[in-house]
């Protein structure tokens, strides 16, 4: 009798494998549709560059559908979407921190078959020129002796903007009341006009400001000095060890996707994001190229989960 059950599974286990390894062959059947945020900004970009060198690989379009608002709906869609491989999600952290804010409609860890580490990129905190600050120590003492007073200008609750502030408020016990737009650029825009006084900008947007004066740039926040705001020192070494807020972009799956189809988009993604043009095109718009094991994907979720829930409760951070 145990033989015989014995048997019966190592059968069952030979046709997972093998069905497993036919589908991965006949992947992919039909377009690829990835699921993303509104047309024009960042994450946009780098999916479209992913998108343009993945297509010839796989033999079949690569399709991106852009969807603005929050981020529950690209992942709304993705989460109902069958679970073959032909619809993917590349989203940022606004993904599972928005079910820390507000209810949500899908489930970030139960609901999603990860895949990939895309790309990731550091804020960089800058200030209106006139403000009389030159280092994060100088923003600390001014904040402190201003409780209240500076202003820092943001997107959506939960953006990588946001965060990143709030961390800073938090690690550095100041008190800069929060201006909220409608996004990022808005956001970078209303500090060079001098509406607001800082802002935590994605590395993409500084450069040009910082070059032509209408910006001053004091720090990056990724816990290392980054190559995309070269020269630029760390809020961590500036007075507040261990402060990092990085913009991660990962690409998922719905749940119950076969692994044979994640191994292979996995494999196919890390190809086009090892290739120089691919890394050179994401770097000029202030991102690094990853393509991690699906693994560090999962892991980043979850230990970005638990980092930033507790900010949420501590700063009492809602959704808007």
């Amino acid at each position: 009798m145990l033989h015989r059950q014995m048997d019966w599974l190592i059968a069952v286990g030979a046709s997972v494998l093998f069905s497993n390894a036919a589908l991965a062959q006949t992947f992919p059947s039909a377009p690829i549709r990835i699921v993303t945020s509104a047309i024009g900004g960042g994450v946009d970009i780098v999916a479209r560059i992913i998108a343009e060198d993945l297509a010839p690989r796989l033999g079949q379009p690569v399709v991106v559908d852009n969807r603005g608002g929050s981020a529950s709906i690209p992942a709304q869609i993705v989460a109902k979407a069958p679970p073959d491989g032909h619809t993917l999600l590349f989203y940022g952290s606004p993904v599972w921190l928005l079910p820390l804010l507000q209810k949500t409609p899908y489930d970030p860890i139960r609901d999603f078959a990860p895949i990939t580490l895309a790309a990731s990129s550091p804020n960089i905190l800058v200030v209106h020129p006139v403000l009389p600050v030159k280092s994060i120590k100088d923003l600390i003492a001014l904040a402190k002796a201003h409780p209240g007073k500076l202003n820092y200008s943001a997107g959506v609750a939960g953006s990588s903007a946001h965060l990143a502030a709030e961390l800073f408020k938090s690690m550095a016990r100041v008190d800069i009341v929060r201006i909220t737009y409608k996004g990022s650029a808005p956001a970078l825009t209303a500090v060079v006009s001098g509406e607001a006084q800082l802002n935590f900008a994605v590395a993409s947007g500084v450069p040009g400001h910082v070059k032509a004066g209408r910006l001053k740039a004091l720090a990056v926040t990724s816990l290392q000095p980054s190559p995309l705001a070269p020269g630029l020192p760390t809020i961590a070494e500036q007075g507040l060890p261990g402060y990092e807020a990085i913009l991660d972009l990962g690409v998922y799956a719905p749940a119950a996707t076969p692994p044979a189809v994640i191994e292979f988009i996995n494999r196919e993604i890390a190809r086009t994001l090892a290739t120089a043009s691919v890394k050179e095109k994401l770097f000029k718009i202030g991102f690094d190229a990853v393509g991690s094991p699906s693994a560090r994907l999962i892991a980043g979720v979850k230990a970005d989960t638990t980092k930033w829930s507790t900010l949420i409760r501590e700063m009492s951070i809602r959704a808007e």
